[in-house]
């Protein structure tokens, strides 16, 4: 059988870097990525026969772990049937009809195919409703890589040399306005620096792709107050809290209704897929209602329905419950491995975390980019590459958190000690 160095030698060759996503490079480690050839519950195989506790879980989208067998009938039921028709089909309305019959504050949802898709509609639909072009975001909030999000961008680009990417025009830039997490007063100076030109704010109101940010409520009140007061809109990017940290995500945890909010991960139950969701109002300005332009060839493919209305059905209050507790046992074991490791090697680092989700780092009370250690790869490495020995997979990046699933159990968290202290 090939080898994974073997694999990424070939890879190399066929594909930039080797990976199809940057992040899934291994930059900076003395190891080769991954290639996994299977995956089941909480634990990924890879092609050398070696497996792993996942705590990246498809970076978020497998909330109830890898192959569910109720998810795993649904997809093959609809495969079945035919795996894409680019017409109106029932499968969307089923998921659409569950899903706003549980998030009251939204009408109507349009599904698409990724979460920087989902934003990237967002951001025209709102500037089309609003009649304005520049947008408020956030340092340290990633939107995914559409041109004008890709200023200060997290997530695979960070750490990297540059904050932001080659090949995004100053005149498309220009229009977005960054702005520093939890600051409210660079948040009233833009709106007096540009009077009647602000469309929308975007925030992911749980900053979870640069390192997890987690805001006071207070300064997410303030942004919906400051949006309402000057006829901008808000919008959330709940592409990975959603579904996540509650059914209704952020603005269900805090009671703070946006204007607009993406989906993303958790709602295609693995699958590729977005979803711009809003009241009736702005919806409506989407074509063919409206003229503000969005298509796609694989919007609300068959499958990708199917496998996240599967999904989204087991995510119960009591299934909340379990995964958020699960989180905290594995937090609880983590700490302790860190604190005795090695006479202390790995003791300067500690877990933040935010319901299933949480982030390994070497620094306290980190919410914004300032607070981030300057080293904080170069810490990270060893930690990655000691788990990844252990058989324990986080995300190959420091600014990536981790993500637990309802698979992650009791059985698994005690595999998980016994592979920590082996």
């Amino acid at each position: 059988m090939t080898t994974q160095n073997e694999l990424f030698e070939k890879s190399k060759d066929l594909v930039p870097g080797g990976v199809h996503s940057p992040v899934r490079s291994f930059k900076g480690l003395h190891t080769t990525p991954r290639f996994i050839k299977k995956a089941h519950g909480a634990f990924i195989e890879d092609v050398d026969g070696k497996d792993y506790i996942d705590f990246c879980m498809s970076f978020g989208p497998l909330v109830l772990g890898h192959k569910d067998s109720d998810v795993e009938k649904s997809l093959v039921d609809a495969l079945s049937r035919g795996w894409s028709y680019g017409t109106c089909e029932p499968y969307s309305l089923d998921l659409a009809s569950f899903l706003l019959s549980k998030i009251d504050f939204v009408d109507q949802i349009r599904f698409v195919n990724s979460g920087t898709e989902a934003v990237m509609t967002a951001l025209r639909l709102a500037r089309g409703a609003t009649k304005k072009d520049k947008i408020i975001k956030f340092n340290g909030c990633y939107h995914g890589h559409t041109d004008s999000m890709l200023i200060k961008a997290g997530s695979g680009l960070a750490g990297t040399s540059e904050a932001s990417s080659a090949g995004v025009p100053e005149g498309i830039s220009k229009d977005t306005l960054i702005l520093e997490l939890g600051n409210t007063e660079e948040v009233i100076q833009c709106f007096k620096d540009h009077p009647g030109e602000i469309a929308a704010i975007i925030i992911e109101p749980l900053p979870a792709n640069n390192g997890l940010l987690i805001q006071e409520k207070s300064f997410l009140e303030f942004l919906r107050k400051i949006t309402k007061d000057n006829d901008a809109l808000l919008i959330f990017d709940e592409v990975i809290s959603g579904f996540r940290v509650a059914f209704g995500g952020m603005a269900e945890l805090t009671g703070i209704t946006p204007d607009i909010v993406t989906y993303g991960k958790i709602i295609g139950g693995g699958l590729p897929v977005g979803a711009i969701a809003a009241k009736k109002e702005i919806m409506d300005n989407l074509a063919p209602v409206g003229s503000v332009y969005q298509a796609g060839t694989l919007s609300a493919n068959p499958l990708a329905m199917v496998g996240g209305l599967e999904t989204l059905k087991k995510m119960t209050p009591k299934a909340y419950e379990e995964i958020n507790a699960n989180t905290t046992k594995i937090i609880n074991v983590f700490n302790k491995w860190l604190k005795e490791y090695n006479d202390g090697e790995f003791s300067h680092y500690s877990l933040t975390s935010h319901s299933s989700l949480f982030w390994i780092v070497a620094a306290e009370g980190v919410n914004c980019m300032d607070k981030i250690p300057a080293d904080i790869t170069e810490k990270f490495n060893p930690l990655f590459e000691t788990l990844l020995d252990k058989g324990i997979y986080l995300s190959p990046n420091a600014y990536e958190v981790g993500f637990v699933s309802l698979a992650h159990n009791d059985e698994v968290i005690g595999e998980l000690e016994k592979r920590l202290w082996n």
